[in-house]
C-alpha cells in the first residue's frame, strides 16, 4: 500500500516474485476496508497514504488484529517520525529510497516471529502465550502492543540475564540501528503494565549497560 501507484505496483510484483499474494490498495480508507474483509499475515504501509496516513491506518490494523505484522515506508529518516511510526503499532519501519532484498528480510523477520511453535513462557507470575502473541499477570490479561510484548518475552527468554540496548534492538527491532532510547521508552511501558497488573517480576536497569528482568525477592530496581 503505497501512495505512489507505481511504487506501489513495483512493490507488488516484486513480492509476488518472493512467493507472496499481494493485494495493493491506493489509499489508506481502502486498505482498511480491505484488511477488514480478507486476512492478510503482513501489511507495508506507506506513511503519506491519501485518506488515511499510514501512522493512523497501523494504529487501527493493529488494534484490530494484533498479530498482523506491519512494515512503515517512508522518506521521512528523523528520529521523531521513526519513533512515531512505532508507537502507532508498526513492527518496523523502512526507509525509502530502500533497496529490495533489504525489505525481503524485513518481511521474513516478521514472518519468523508468526511461526515460532506454539509454547508457554512463564517466569514468577508472568506466563506468556507465545504463538497467541498473549501476556498474564496471576491469571489476568495484561493487554500489550506487538512490540511490547516481543519486548517482554525477550525477557521472559532470559530471566536474570543483563540485555544490552543494541542486543534488544537487534532481536526486538531487528536492527541496532534505531535510536537506543526507543528500548528505554518500550522498557517503560512494559514496566507500568507489570506493576499496574501486580506482578513481582521486574526489568531493572544495569546502568551503562542494558536491563535485566529480576526474579529475586530482595532485588531493587534503578529506574
Amino acid at each position: 500500500m503505497d501512495d505512489e501507484p507505481q511504487l506501489a505496483e513495483l512493490i507488488a510484483r516484486h513480492l509476488r516474485r518472493e512467493g507472496y499474494e499481494v493485494t495493493a490498495v491506493g489509499d489508506g480508507i481502502a486498505a482498511l476496508l480491505t484488511a477488514r474483509t480478507e486476512e492478510f499475515h503482513l501489511a507495508v504501509l506507506d506513511v503519506n497514504l491519501p485518506g488515511m496516513n499510514g501512522f493512523e491506518l497501523a494504529t487501527r490494523l493493529r488494534a484490530d488484529d494484533p498479530r498482523t505484522g506491519i512494515l512503515l515506508l517512508t522518506a521521512r529518516d528523523a528520529v521523531g517520525d521513526r519513533v512515531r511510526g512505532l508507537d502507532s503499532g508498526a513492527d518496523d519501519y523502512l526507509i525509502k529510497p530502500f533497496e529490495f532484498p533489504e525489505l525481503f528480510a524485513r518481511l521474513r523477520a516478521l514472518r519468523r516471529r508468526d511461526h515460532l511453535e506454539s509454547r508457554l513462557l512463564e517466569v514468577g507470575d508472568i506466563t506468556v502465550a507465545v504463538d497467541g502473541a498473549a501476556a498474564q499477570v496471576g491469571g489476568t490479561d495484561v493487554p500489550l502492543s506487538r512490540r511490547e510484548f516481543d519486548l517482554l518475552r525477550a525477557f521472559l527468554e532470559r530471566p536474570d540475564e543483563t540485555l544490552t540496548r543494541e542486543w534488544i534492538l537487534t532481536e526486538v527491532w531487528g536492527s541496532p540501528h534505531f535510536a537506543s532510547n526507543v528500548v528505554d521508552q518500550y522498557v517503560g511501558y512494559v514496566r507500568r503494565k507489570l506493576a499496574d497488573a501486580g506482578s513481582g517480576v521486574r526489568i531493572e536497569t544495569v546502568r551503562g549497560v542494558g536491563f535485566v528482568l529480576a526474579t529475586g525477592a530482595d532485588t531493587e530496581e534503578n529506574r
